[in-house]
């Protein structure tokens, strides 16, 4: 089997693409290096420093003809998102055009999107469903929720094999304190630095947190599972950020300074999804707890 990793240099994709090594799975990775790490890429993988948005890697797809392209390159900072909302969705959305338009000229590729929870918006619900309606409150929430659209229209015009796995916060090792979800990495980096944590607001919102590893697993169920369809993978649990803070001081083995800040535009209050259909569809299952997974990620950052 043959397979193609946008963004496999990145956060999550590098771990991906690990995965799929071991599993002997033949694996090229796209890449702008923009926010991925050449150090991250598996030393017996082609990494193909290009743009999605590149002819270049459209060809890189009809000349390879994959089994199933995972696409997770991506702009993810909403806060980047609402300063430079063209940029967004011109990575996000015309990108994304872009690689269904190679999925569907080397003969209906899979695709395997990394969506996101900021396509909900500040939905008040206790745990969100695949079901409820979206409302995005961020232009990243915006394009992530179009690309999807367009994914789907693909597989209905051209009967293009597709899996969207709309992912909640995603933390772990090798994630960078930038983009979506990088609260953890965002305060890890700051204890290093001896400086104090920023917290939005009161602190009362809340995250569904997923170790990096838990996505794989579902990324890999969705090769041969999923096939039309939408889930969510997340934990199914809210975590404050001041419960956060918490179990990172426990971690550090030492009271944190906090200093609270306004919150900002485009973030999100409250935010937990439901994993059932993940489970049935997928049959997966997280299995990191998120004191375990902080304390792996704690480790990592003191290397």
């Amino acid at each position: 089997m043959k397979a193609i990793v946008t963004g496999g240099a990145g956060f999550i994709g590098s771990h991906l693409v690990e995965a799929l090594v071991r599993e002997g799975i033949q694996v090229s990775v796209i890449d702008n290096l923009v926010f991925g790490e050449r150090r991250w890429i598996h030393p017996s993988v082609v990494l193909n420093r290009m743009d999605i948005r590149s002819n270049e890697a459209k060809k890189l797809i009809l000349r390879e003809k994959p089994d199933v392209v995972f696409h997770l390159a991506a702009q993810t900072d909403v806060q980047k998102s609402l300063l430079d909302p063209k940029y967004d969705a011109d990575v996000n959305v015309c990108g994304t055009i872009n690689l269904l338009e190679a999925c569907r000229e080397a003969g209906g590729v899979k695709l395997v999107f990394a969506s996101t929870s900021a396509v909900y918006g500040n939905l008040q619900k206790e745990r969100i469903s695949e079901e409820d309606p979206v409302a995005p409150i961020s232009y990243y929430g915006l394009s992530k929720r179009s690309a999807e659209s367009y994914i789907r229209l693909f597989n209905q015009l051209y009967d293009i094999p597709y899996t969207v796995l709309r992912f909640s916060n995603v933390y772990g090792p090798r994630q960078t304190p930038k983009g979506e979800g990088g609260v953890v990495a965002v305060f890890l980096d700051r204890i290093q630095a001896g400086k104090p944590l920023n917290v939005h607001g009161d602190g009362e919102q809340t995250r569904d947190f997923i170790y990096v590893k838990d996505v794989v697993g579902a990324m890999l169920a969705a090769i041969e599972r999923g096939n039309q369809e939408t889930a969510q993978v997340s934990s199914s649990n809210k975590t404050s950020i001041n419960k956060l803070v918490s179990m990172l001081s426990r971690i550090h083995g030492a009271d944190l300074d906090v200093v609270h800040t306004p919150a900002r535009k485009g973030d999100i209050e409250h935010s937990c999804l439901d994993n059932r259909k993940a489970s049935l569809l997928l049959r997966w299952q997280p299995l990191m707890e998120l004191g375990e997974g902080l304390t792996e990620t704690f480790a990592y950052w003191g290397k």
